[in-house]
């Protein structure tokens, strides 16, 4: 919801979670490549602390781990292309897996786009759309996260 003046844009600290396929849900590192940003995540920066959710569309539970991005490298556009998504590279270093389960299923009740719970911004910002992506988050859904590790 960037440009539509939503209360989920205005964050002071960049978090950032990752909707994505993964292969490894164990592995110490994970690296992803060209990845979708929304709402804020093309600023994901190195030293940024991440959240990584395993797509449920390729058979992932939801949330696996937390980490930090050891690198992040913005991918130019294509010429010629009016409207691209911006897409970053990215590399993380594991330092948490996730002790309770939190995917589509546990998000879903909460739909009212304006309640302001963190559990509806994660919902929102991940599953209204079914599309992967890095989004920043604000530090009430961050703290919200930290609670499952």
């Amino acid at each position: 919801m960037e440009g539509q003046g939503n209360q989920w844009c205005e964050m002071t600290s960049m978090v950032f979670p990752i909707k994505a396929e993964v292969s490894d849900p164990w592995a110490e590192t994970f690296a992803f490549s060209a990845q979708k940003t929304m709402y804020g995540g093309k600023h994901i920066a190195k030293g940024d602390t991440i959240f990584i959710f395993a797509s449920e569309n390729e058979g992932g539970p939801g949330l696996i781990a937390s980490g930090v991005v050891t690198s992040a490298k913005a991918i130019a556009k294509k010429r010629g292309i009016a409207q691209q998504t911006p897409r970053v590279s990215i590399t993380i270093r594991r330092t948490a897996l996730a002790k309770r389960r939190l995917g589509r299923s546990e998000l879903k009740l909460f739909s009212n786009w304006n309640d302001g719970r963190p559990e509806t911004e994660l919902n929102f910002k991940f599953y209204r759309q079914a599309t992967n992506k890095i989004a920043g988050i604000s530090d009430e859904a961050a703290a919200f996260l930290r609670g499952f590790f």
